[in-house]
């Protein structure tokens, strides 16, 4: 099995009609990619297309490749059509295991066989994933940060049967395509990114469903505390720089023993109807009165203002 030269690949399938699937099909047409995307459903299509218009306006910000054009998408609701001449599948179809076993079963069988499947799967390991797969060498975990199609982060890693010079292509082919891939060590539930991003939602919901903190509370600590520092340093350079000269051996040296402090609660609090409604009053108390696709909105906007500020810097 050759696999195909990064300039090769011209054309993508992206499977999925959700956030997801939208963000990256918005996400490759900005990067000049020919995108067919799959919709399991031809209702879902209004709603895919507002996902990408959204998406298509903070990419404009962020600076679009030449031929990059809304023109180059094509909606299918036949799967196998979508995957005719594809040179890539990104695959964010809904997280039920056996419906994407189900899916890999078919492409396994359709597409040529030097053609790299990649998953969106948040919860699933490939391993499991690529178990009905006839040709599961060439299937890899791509789980990207919400939302895709902004944010850089791409974790790689492969399943049991994965051949390892597909997930170096992975990663080579996500790199050339403008991401900032993590390649795995092995399989690991929740991968990395998003078992730090749920420690701290844990942690949240504890100091909610105790009274010590409302949403809002929490949000303001994160947004005028750790977060804009964590634009330019992630946790471990931050606690490092933090401690002077020393570095992270005078930090742990230091404070290495708060680490049994009983402050923090790292196992997942009961959720009860309590906690739900305390979490949803907070939020909406926070969104107020404004849309959904203004949020949206103003969110991407923002991002996209710091990731132009850290090009330029």
């Amino acid at each position: 099995m050759k696999l195909l030269n990064l300039d090769e690949v011209k054309n993508i399938t992206s499977i999925g009609a959700g956030p997801i699937g939208g963000g990256w099909t918005a996400f490759f047409l900005s990067k000049g990619f020919r995108v067919t995307s799959y919709l399991h459903d031809p209702s879902e299509k209004e709603m895919f297309m507002k996902i990408v218009k959204t998406a298509w306006k903070s990419l404009e910000q962020l600076g679009l490749s030449k031929n990059a054009s809304l023109k180059n998408l094509s909606v299918t609701s036949d799967l196998e059509q979508s995957l005719e001449g594809a040179h890539f599948v990104q695959e964010s179809a809904p997280e039920k295991l056996e419906l994407k076993q189900d899916l890999y079963n078919f492409m396994g069988k359709i597409l040529p066989d030097n053609i790299v499947i990649s998953s969106s799967t948040s919860g699933f390991m490939m391993s499991d994933i690529q178990k009905k797969c006839s040709t599961p060498e060439r299937t890899i975990i791509g789980h990207p940060f919400n939302p895709p199609y902004i944010l850089p982060l791409v974790e790689i890693v492969g399943g049991d049967k994965t051949r390892k010079d597909v997930v170096d292509w992975a990663f080579s082919f996500y790199k050339y395509a403008g991401k900032a891939p993590l390649k795995l060590k092995k399989e690991i539930p929740g991968f990395v990114a998003t078992r730090l991003q749920e420690a701290l939602w844990r942690e949240a919901l504890h100091m909610v469903d105790n009274g010590e903190a409302t949403p809002e509370d929490i949000d303001t600590a994160l947004i005028n505390g750790p977060a804009p520092r964590m634009v330019v340093q992630g946790q471990c350079m931050a606690f490092h720089v933090a401690c002077g000269e020393g570095g992270m051996a005078t930090n742990l040296d230091q404070f290495g023993p708060a680490l049994k402090w009983p402050w923090t609660r790292l196992e997942a609090p009961d959720l009860t109807k309590e906690l739900r409604n305390k979490m949803v009053e907070g939020c909406n108390i926070m969104a107020g009165n404004t849309k959904f696709e203004d949020l949206v909105s103003s969110r991407d906007n923002a991002i996209v203002k710091v990731l132009n500020a850290l090009e330029k810097k």
